[in-house]
């Protein structure tokens, strides 16, 4: 069994994968802002549904920058330096931890969903900030890992900011008064497809990506503003440089814990292969 959990700014979900990658019943709880809260309260989740399964590895999914299990910095939890690695390394004990960004994880889930898989793909989330994750040949890009496309650096509305303070999903809901799910306006769309459209024209000419994936809140609405976005897209790209293929996400909102399953099922594969 493989235990996935997929930690939001405002909820956690924690699941499991049998050895054929059917997903078990999903345990919610609200993500407290306070780290040694949320510590306390994910044992005691894990340990009351699993403490008696055989786990093979833990797979824990972070909003912001990992590395080597800390947290670096999570934009909309407000955690620093969080080192998850250490503090839930008894989370199972004796059972392997293993910690990576969820935007990451949710594009190993995606790009691993279509067939031929690409050799890059660049999965982006939309929702309360902007997350990326770029995978090659089916995997994490290990040079990419790090990434931080919301943050990529664009002049809009005359002074240069960064992508998701004017393209966010929360940033849409603040400017027009209201959630996606509510926008009907052609015009209000179109507005939006330019604020998305502006990081994709900085981004693509650099990492050139076959297919953009496009998940979270703002995602689940491709169909209203896609064609306007392509259309943005290839009018200002550099005419050597082709527009990627650009689909929505097919599970938005699993698509984080299925890659924790894909990301786990590989490090067990990995350590079968070494033996």
């Amino acid at each position: 069994m493989i235990v996935t959990i997929d930690t939001g700014g405002t909820k956690t979900l924690v699941s499991s994968f049998n050895k054929n990658g059917t997903i078990g019943t999903s345990i919610k709880f609200p993500t407290p802002a306070n780290p040694k809260e949320y510590v306390a309260l994910l044992k005691e989740t894990v340990r009351t549904h699993y403490s008696h399964a055989e786990v093979e590895v833990v797979v824990l999914a972070l909003p912001g920058i990992v590395k080597d299990g800390v947290a670096v910095w999570c934009n909309n939890l407000g955690w620093a330096n969080f080192n998850a690695g250490k503090e839930l390394s008894d989370l199972l004990p004796g059972t392997p931890l293993l910690v990576e960004n969820d935007a990451n994880l949710a594009g190993l889930a995606e790009t691993r969903a279509l067939n031929p898989i690409p050799v890059s793909s660049l999965y982006i989330t939309v929702s309360t900030g902007i997350g990326s994750g770029f995978i090659t040949n089916g995997s994490i890009d290990p040079g990419l890992q790090l990434s931080e496309a919301g943050r990529a650096l664009v002049e809009y509305d005359g002074r240069v900011q960064s992508w998701e303070n004017f393209a966010s999903g929360k940033t849409i809901a603040k400017v027009y008064k209201k959630f996606a799910r509510d926008i009907t306006s052609k015009r209000t769309w179109r507005q939006i497809a330019d604020r998305i459209s502006r990081g994709f024209l900085a981004i693509i000419p650099i990492a050139q990506p076959d297919v953009i994936i496009i998940g979270g809140s703002i995602g689940s609405y491709f169909e209203r503003y896609g064609d306007m976005l392509k259309a943005i897209l290839k009018e200002h790209l550099p005419s050597h440089i082709p527009c990627p293929k650009i689909i929505k996400a097919q599970h938005p909102e699993q698509a984080v814990i299925y890659g924790c399953y894909y990301y786990g099922k590989d490090y067990l594969a990995s350590k079968k292969t070494k033996k």
